[in-house]
């Protein structure tokens, strides 16, 4: 059930009797860019060997398989989840799907993987059909401001942008970094048009309630899944949309707007879901078991 006033638990256990499936994000909730974090790892354990099944759902802009060998670097083990879907994965399918082959890639190096085995040509700006956006070129120094020109003259030209990260920011460790949905903002600013894959967008929903299926062993029955995340403009809106219970971790992206990590204030949580017109089954300060 959602509401705007949710219980806060002690951790996932409390809930899970009542779901065959957790939706799982990952940054902010499983790691924070630098590390995992061992009671949400145990969690999901847990959850698995109690006969839940965990698909992860993150807004990673690569495919799959180079995000299971990050995820291991971080401590997160294979053991911890059944599946998981990026939205590079879903990018792709886009992508493939699109008349445009001529492709300029705003992103760092670690997302080429994106492209790989797609009919795509990479161009500079003056060849190109089209904008994929992943992220800033160096997120340790640059912003969305060190773009705008560039992101004026593209959205100019009218070239359709796909954005395959619609995060704004995210934390690395105790640092903030600007990601893909930053660009794609000033682009729109522009005039410019983006296409935003990932969540909390259905296109991504769309494919996580298959992977969900696959799981379980039978059809997707929404009341029998909980999503869990920590970002209110992607994760939890993401699964209110697609009306899916949540449990909403508060110590990630929105901790500092909560009072102390460990000890959020309910009433600041009550009055920032109402402010978002949002609603969630629980709150859970980090996740543990």
């Amino acid at each position: 059930m959602l509401t705007l006033s949710p219980r806060r638990i002690p951790g996932l256990s409390a809930l899970a009797k009542d779901y065959d499936a957790i939706l799982c994000d990952v940054w902010g909730v499983i790691h924070n860019g630098v590390a995992a974090f061992p009671g949400a790892v145990e969690a999901l354990r847990a959850y698995r060997a109690g006969g839940g099944r965990v698909v992860l759902l993150t807004n990673a802009p690569r495919p799959a398989e180079p995000i299971h060998d990050q995820l291991a670097k971080l401590g997160v083990p294979a053991d911890a989840y059944d599946d998981l879907l990026t939205s590079g994965d879903v990018t792709r399918e886009i992508l493939m799907a699109r008349p445009e082959r001529a492709v300029l890639h705003v992103g760092p190096h670690r997302d080429l993987a994106l492209y790989e085995g797609l009919p795509i040509e990479l161009v500079d700006d003056t060849r190109a059909e089209a904008v994929v956006a992943t992220g800033l070129y160096d997120d340790n120094v640059e912003t969305p401001e060190d773009y705008r020109a560039r992101l004026a003259s593209l959205a100019e030209r009218r070239l359709p942008m796909i954005c395959a990260n619609p995060d704004i920011v995210v934390k690395r460790g105790t640092k903030r970094v600007w990601c893909a949905g930053a660009l794609a903002r000033v682009f729109e600013e522009y005039g410019g048009e983006a296409v935003l894959v990932g969540k909390p967008y259905p296109p991504v929903y769309e494919e996580a309630r298959l992977r969900l299926a696959a799981v379980c062993g039978r059809p997707f029955d929404r009341l029998r899944v909980l999503a869990i995340g920590d970002g209110l403009a992607t994760d939890v809106r993401g699964a209110y949309g697609q009306k899916l219970d949540v449990l909403f971790v508060t110590s990630g992206i929105h901790g500092a707007d909560f009072g102390p990590l460990d000890d959020p204030d309910p009433k600041r949580v009550e009055i920032r879901l109402m402010d978002e017109d949002l609603a969630v089954t629980a709150m859970v300060s980090r996740l543990v078991w």
